[in-house]
């Protein structure tokens, strides 16, 4: 059984303006829950390529994890491989919409044997964590 959640909503702003905010790490622990550590291996925007190692709250714990940006469409997508606490690819879209933007996040994992039988309780985790973000950056880009 696989975690595979992807909540979305408007933001009232350009495709190129979140992109600017949602795709530069200096801005995540601005939007992004949990997160209380954000270190880019380089400044400025994601590339593929680029590495950044986070330290995060998650079900109870503590842990610090980097990732890999594996894809980047300038303004349009970001898709990034975190290996913690589980194997995962989380994709940020971004597409225009009459109101604005429609922002997506789209991600994708394994449990594994550890974690396989919690997978019911962390595809639920996942996704509120996620539709929080989506919140979150609404509100930062709007404010």
């Amino acid at each position: 059984m696989a975690v595979d959640v992807r909540p979305e909503v408007v933001v009232r702003r350009s495709p190129a303006e979140v992109a600017a905010f949602m795709f530069n790490p200096a801005n995540d622990l601005r939007w992004t829950g949990g997160i209380t550590a954000s270190t880019p291996a380089q400044p400025g925007p994601l590339v593929t390529g680029a590495t950044v190692e986070r330290t995060a709250k998650f079900l109870g714990r503590t842990f610090t994890y980097s990732y890999v940006v594996i894809r980047h469409d300038p303004g349009k997508l970001v898709e990034l491989r975190v290996e913690k606490p589980f194997p995962m690819t989380v994709r940020y879209e971004l597409e225009p919409d009459p109101a604005g933007t429609r922002v997506a996040i789209h991600a994708t994992g394994n449990p594994g044997r550890y974690f396989r039988w919690a997978t019911p309780l962390m595809t639920r985790q996942v996704r509120a964590n996620i539709t929080a973000d989506l919140h979150r950056l609404r509100t930062c880009l709007e404010s």
